[in-house]
């Protein structure tokens, strides 16, 4: 799973890109900065992995991670494949969720490729590029299933009829997330077409760094724009959190954030809402050779979250031994919580709630 950092050239992506994974992408005041994506594995920040690794003391804490891919930028006529809007377009395909970057900031001193700043005016050229390379998807498909449905085919009758709203829908300017679609007929028309539209957003906006904690007016704007869209919005000085990333001493970080009047670095709260886009939430498993977190789909039963460590697990599953992580932190370890009979036998369908502490039986 993962999410892609999209954008206008020179809004701010690949620095946020560096921030989440010191990979150091090239960042630049000048378009095309980046042109084959970049790919981060980022851990994702969890105080409950934290306060377990302090009960148990294992060995190794390993937390669970995302992946982030920074996109090379957009530019009107994508769809056509101006710029480099071809690559663009497949790069972004191949995410599962979208972290789209606006500027909302002024700064004379870096370039914006419409020269000017207007962060609805940037959101909209990017949606219409990628509304336009969906409608492209979607009339090729409305072809042959309107071949089928002239013959008296009922599944490709009902397929046209949701294509054809889907077709209305995008040549109103509207995203496909943001449209109702029953389950089934999403699940059986609409998921296997892959659009790029239908992904998650997470609108990150860009601002500098006395908006920080508060945003601006540029993000007031966003937020009205963006109000019946289904999508999440994240206010970050992409240039601010690049600084803090760069001091090596915890200390000195936590004192840079105090002064901004934040509790943590707005890169964690980024990483975190990414996780919960891609949905997908945490178990843990808590021993003396490693507390693991683990990543699993939101609504996953107990024999999916165990083929997470080993398919054969998933295969040979007998049962899970389950301990919710606030008995875990009240009791204090995993012998206080049995002896309290707080740990809970569960079978295959079980579905994995996040946080829980999990030992699995399996027999192969």
């Amino acid at each position: 799973m993962k999410a892609g950092i999209v954008g206008l050239p020179n809004v701010g992506k690949s620095t946020l890109f560096n921030c989440l994974s010191n990979a150091k992408a090239q960042s630049a005041n000048f378009p095309f900065c980046t042109i084959e994506p970049n790919i981060g594995v980022v851990n994702v920040p969890d105080k409950r992995l934290n306060t377990l690794a302090e009960l148990v003391n294992p060995e190794r804490v390993i937390p669970a991670t995302v992946e982030i891919v920074d996109i090379a930028g957009l530019v009107k006529g994508a769809s056509k494949g101006e710029g480099l809007g071809n690559q663009f377009l497949a790069n972004i395909r191949e995410t599962d969720a979208i972290i789209h970057v606006l500027r909302c900031f002024d700064n004379d001193n870096i370039a914006h490729v419409d020269g000017s700043i207007d962060p609805i005016r940037d959101k909209e050229t990017i949606d219409i590029e990628l509304q336009l390379k969906d409608l492209e998807s979607v009339e090729k498909k409305l072809d042959k299933v309107d071949r089928a449905a002239k013959t008296g085919d009922k599944d490709a009758q009902k397929e046209a009829t949701v294509l054809k709203n889907i077709k209305t829908h995008l040549e109103a300017g509207e995203s496909v997330r943001a449209m109702n679609i029953s389950e089934d007929d999403y699940l059986a028309f609409v998921k296997p077409l892959q659009l790029i539209t239908d992904k998650p957003v997470l609108y990150v906006c860009n601002v500098e760094e006395a908006s920080a904690v508060s945003g601006n007016a540029y993000v007031e704007e966003v937020e009205k724009a963006i109000a019946g869209e289904q999508a999440e919005l994240l206010t970050l000085a992409v240039a601010t959190e690049a600084d803090i990333n760069e001091l090596d001493d915890y200390e000195e970080r936590l004192i840079f954030l105090e002064d901004l009047g934040l509790d943590e670095p707005g890169s964690a709260k980024l990483i975190r809402q990414a996780y919960k886009l891609l949905n997908q939430q945490t178990y843990f498993t808590a021993g003396k050779k490693e507390v693991r977190a683990w990543t699993i789909s939101i609504g996953a039963t107990a024999p999916q979250a165990a083929g997470v460590i080993h398919t054969d697990f998933e295969k040979g599953f007998i049962r899970a031994e389950v301990i919710s992580y606030a008995d875990y932190v009240s009791y204090g370890s995993e012998q206080k919580v049995k002896e309290a009979g707080k740990m809970r036998i569960e079978g295959k369908q079980y579905v994995v709630r996040d946080g829980d502490v999990m030992h699995f039986l399996f027999n192969v």
